[in-house]
């Protein structure tokens, strides 16, 4: 099958008083040996400046072994950023930006500044994209927490409850469509978010909805487990639902509401975690996902009969290289294609955890974790990286991979802006009015 494609990845990055465990090298070993062959990771700005922020993660990934590609997060607002929006969407082979609802104070943006940037993403032919909570909200449901005395992990997933996901996702999805440009939604986690996606794409609207492998298969409960080393790596934003919310997921991924799979990698190891061990605000966010990803959605999904082989190769790969405009070089196996090609056997079985990936993390939230269905040989631009439990690569071997404009996703946005206009009867022809 064509190499696994994560759109969702966190490596290197600072965030919350520290950096994540896995840097580019660390986390392509980990990738590579769970069959993913390129990823997209998000470019954080520096002090906002979204060129420094290019340069910093240029360095960062100066050791990659694999094939990756670039998104962009967007936390402030003015002139010189709608500026670079531009040099980096013709300059630089990026065609997405982020846009953070949640993380008030720090990488959290208001409404008005998520209008410019989805006039400006319209414009440049960019996807945007938006982590959806309601920042305003989760930090008064923190605030509530901290007041009844609960200061553990738990008070992570009590604070931000999928109602705040859902009025974020609903409110994104009305303002993309206000101004008429795709919208992307990242790591779908709750039943409250899906069901606003299935709303506005039964009204035609162009969303997107990606949900991530940790909200697929894994419930809340950890999160109340009285080791704290245990709990807290279950912390992430959006939190990990109680049960009922990873089933509904898997059905909407099924019957094609939600499109395509990621990760949301952002590990950090328990020493790390444990700077929250007084107050849950303080615990990094972010759990594992690269290496486990491609065997987990076989696992649950393939190997339970609820989407195909061909669906499969779809959610973890060739939608992925489609959405981003990067189809077939990637997420196919076609003459002219790069070789990027994995060989999965559905009969081996697995066991994750620590003790054997390749993350640095000393933790992993799929821990004991067995399944069916094991990637054997991954080939990566035609070099086998990846065969009989054995990695052969070399920092710097990894390749950046540009993402052009106005992708299939873009296609008759400007026939159904002439529409709109039409659709006015305006403005309308008076006469001056009398004294």
């Amino acid at each position: 099958m064509p190499g696994g494609i994560d759109p969702h990845t966190h490596l290197a990055m600072e965030f919350m008083g520290t950096v994540t465990i896995d840097d580019f090298f660390s986390g392509h070993a980990a990738a590579l040996a769970g069959g993913t062959t390129m990823h997209i990771d998000f470019v954080i700005p520096v002090n906002g400046n979204l060129t420094a922020g290019l340069e910093s993660y240029k360095q960062k990934a100066a050791n990659a072994a694999m094939d990756y590609g670039f998104h962009m997060a967007i936390t402030k607002w003015n002139d010189e950023v709608a500026r670079e929006m531009e040099v980096m969407v013709k300059e630089h082979g990026i065609n997405s930006f982020k846009f953070f609802m949640a993380y008030k104070g720090s990488l959290m943006v208001t409404d008005d500044l998520l209008l410019q940037g989805l006039q400006k993403c319209k414009s440049l032919g960019a996807l945007a994209m938006v982590h959806a909570e309601n920042g305003d909200a989760v930090a008064e449901g923190q605030q509530r927490m901290i007041d009844l005395g609960i200061t553990g992990p738990e008070g992570h997933a009590l604070s931000r409850p999928p109602i705040l996901e859902g009025e974020a996702t609903a409110r994104a999805i009305r303002l993309a469509k206000f101004i008429n440009t795709p919208l992307y939604v990242v790591h779908v986690m709750s039943i409250d978010a899906m069901e606003e996606i299935a709303k506005a794409k039964r009204e035609g609207q162009r969303v997107i909805g990606e949900p991530v492998v940790s909200g697929l298969v894994l419930d809340d409960s950890w999160l109340w487990n009285p080791d704290f080393t245990i709990a807290s790596k279950y912390v992430m934003s959006p939190p990990i639902r109680e049960a009922g919310h990873s089933k509904a997921l898997q059905a909407a991924l099924s019957s094609g509401i939600l499109q395509l799979v990621g990760t949301d990698h952002c590990t950090f190891n328990s020493t790390q975690k444990a700077f929250g061990s007084d107050d849950f605000r303080k615990i990094p966010n972010g759990v594992n996902g690269l290496e486990e990803r491609m065997h987990i959605i076989w696992d649950s999904m393939v190997e339970t009969g609820k989407i195909s082989v061909t669906d499969y190769v779809r959610v973890t790969s060739t939608e992925c290289a489609k959405i981003f405009n990067i189809y077939p070089r990637k997420g196919a196996i076609l003459e002219g294609s790069d070789a990027d090609i994995i060989i999965l056997n559905p009969e081996r079985s697995f066991v994750m955890g620590a003790h054997t990936h390749h993350s640095r993390s000393n933790t992993n939230v799929y821990e004991g974790r067995k399944g069916k269905g094991m990637v054997e040989v991954t080939i990566s631009r035609g070099r086998v990286v990846w065969e009989d439990g054995v990695l052969n690569i070399a920092p710097g071997s990894g390749r950046y991979v540009r993402m052009l404009p106005f992708g299939y996703v873009f296609d008759g946005i400007e026939k159904s802006d002439a529409a709109y206009r039409a659709s006015l009867r305006a403005p309308v022809q008076r006469g001056k009015a009398s004294a």
